[in-house]
C-alpha cells in the first residue's frame, strides 16, 4: 500500500464506488462476503488497493495545502513542477488556531512579531506521496483562499 487505509468512516461515504470497484473484477455481494470470511488477507488487500486509488485521485486533483498551528502556518500551491511555500511565523505568543488569534495576525500584518517566508520544492519521483507526506504531518487540502490571500499581501 502506497498511502494509508481508508477509515472505517471514509469506506461507509466511498460505499457505493467500494461495490463499484469490486464489480470491475467480478465480485458481488456474496462474493464479497465468502472472500472477507474464509480469506481475510484477500479482503484486507482489496481494501488497501481501494485505498491506493481514492488516495491517487484525491491527492491528483489537490491544488492547495494548508497546516496552521499556534506558533506558525504553512500555506502550499501544489503546481505541476513543484510545491510553493508561504511561511509565516510568529514571534509572540499568539495562537493562530484560535479565532482571536487569526483576527491579531489579520490586523498586525506588518508587525515585527510576524516573519514572511516564502521558498519553492521540486518533487521528488513520487509527487503524489509528497503530497500525501504533507497530510500525514497535518495539512489539509483547501481551495487556497489563505494562500492566495497572502500571496498577494506578499508580492504587493
Amino acid at each position: 500500500m502506497t498511502y494509508a487505509r481508508l477509515t472505517k468512516e471514509q469506506f461507509e461515504e466511498l460505499h457505493q464506488e467500494f461495490i463499484n470497484f469490486l464489480a470491475t473484477q467480478s465480485i458481488d455481494a456474496k462474493e464479497w462476503q465468502t472472500i472477507k470470511e474464509t480469506k481475510p488477507e484477500v479482503a484486507e488487500q482489496e481494501l488497501d488497493v481501494f485505498s491506493d486509488l481514492v488516495w491517487e485521485g484525491v491527492l491528483k486533483q489537490a491544488k492547495y495545502l494548508e497546516h496552521i498551528s499556534p506558533q506558525s502556518m504553512h500555506l502550499f500551491a501544489l503546481n505541476d513542477a513543484n510545491m510553493h511555500l508561504i511561511g509565516v511565523k510568529l514571534k509572540n505568543d499568539i495562537d493562530l488556531t484560535t479565532k482571536e488569534g487569526f483576527a491579531w495576525l489579520r490586523d498586525n500584518l506588518l508587525d515585527d512579531n510576524v516573519e514572511f517566508v516564502t521558498a519553492t520544492k521540486e518533487y521528488s519521483e513520487n509527487k503524489n506521496l509528497d503530497k500525501f507526506t504533507l497530510i500525514q504531518q497535518g495539512a489539509h487540502i483547501t481551495k487556497g483562499e489563505l494562500y492566495n490571500y497572502f500571496l498577494k499581501i506578499i508580492h504587493v
